[in-house]
């Protein structure tokens, strides 16, 4: 059985591979074009991604039977042509939750404590004290989740830690899931919006979810509260999202955002970064090593149990 791994990929777990008789073809470089034409010059019946998309042209260019995203999501698998020419899509969900959740939380005290600032004036050589030494802190203050899946329940002991209190919102949260969990169920979006001092957001992309947190969601959020969002881009309605921050003095923590290039460096243009209360990453919520690692062992029983059984776990779509 022949694998094509076109992205970056851990040497361990394609070694593993190697060692079950797996022919393994591994070229992160492998994009649009090119990605076709090595699933058809190599007669790939494996195809596994992270960041590259996956598009019709892609699939229809040889025999696959299953492709993998290594990793939580699949908007960038063209999900509707698999199904069509009977080819498996898997996931890897959950491997990377304590990471997303830890840059959440990164993003928060980043927030809080204006951090990038302090940082920038000391490189300038300016001592501010004064003008740093007024944030409200975490302890205390209403987290809310919009999304209560594997990364959003990450999130509530974490929360619990720095004293915060918790409440969700997710179409399949139950009363007696949320009383296990130890929060507080909201019945919509926007209650969450009004009642929390921070939202993060967890959601996977949908028809159902895009430009889910609109101008109607920010209007709801309490004036100098923040926005978390290391989930998709999508889900947000950016120019709504520049006028609560321009208007009510919302703060925002983006790990994904519109124009991200498709490559592991490049350029951005997004006006958000040019706001005051704006901070971004470099989309790598999911990127420390012990999340590559459980992605990887995930992704590996995946192809075993796709060769072993015929199907593979982890059907999406």
């Amino acid at each position: 059985m022949k694998v094509v791994i076109a992205d970056r990929f851990r040497e361990d777990a394609r070694a593993d591979l190697e060692e079950d008789g797996f022919h393994v073809i591994y070229d992160p470089d492998l994009k649009d074009e090119s990605l076709a034409q090595a699933i058809a010059d190599t007669g790939a019946d494996v195809l596994v991604v992270r960041s590259t998309r996956v598009s019709g042209d892609v699939l229809k260019a040889g025999r696959l039977g299953l492709v993998i995203r290594a990793g939580a999501g699949y908007n960038t698998i063209d999900v509707k042509t698999a199904k069509e020419r009977s080819i498996y899509v898997s996931n890897c969900p959950g491997g990377n939750s304590n990471a997303v959740a830890e840059l959440a939380f990164g993003l928060m005290i980043a927030l809080d404590r204006r951090i990038p600032d302090n940082v920038e004036d000391l490189k300038r050589g300016i001592w501010n004290k004064l003008g740093y030494s007024n944030a409200r802190g975490l302890w205390g203050s209403a987290l809310g989740l919009i999304g209560v899946g594997r990364v959003g329940r990450a999130m509530i002991p974490r929360a619990q830690a720095f004293g915060m209190s918790v409440s969700g919102w997710s179409r399949s949260l139950t009363p007696a899931q949320a009383s296990e969990l130890g929060i507080e169920r909201k019945a919509t979006p926007l209650e969450v919006a009004a009642s929390s001092d921070v939202v993060s957001l967890h959601l996977a992309l949908t028809s159902d979810t895009r430009r889910m947190i609109d101008r109607e969601f920010f209007d709801a959020m309490r004036p100098g509260a923040m926005l978390i969002n290391t989930a998709r881009d999508e889900v947000v309605d950016e120019p709504a999202l520049a006028r609560a921050v321009k208007e009510k003095g919302i703060r925002a923590g983006l790990d994904v955002f519109t124009g991200e290039p498709s490559s592991g460096t490049g350029t951005i243009e997004n006006e958000l970064f040019e706001l005051e209360g704006v901070i971004g990453t470099h989309h790598v919520g999911g990127q420390t090593l012990e999340a590559q690692q459980a992605i990887a062992e995930e992704t590996v029983r995946i192809i075993r149990e796709f060769k072993r059984t015929g199907v593979p776990p982890n059907l999406v779509g």
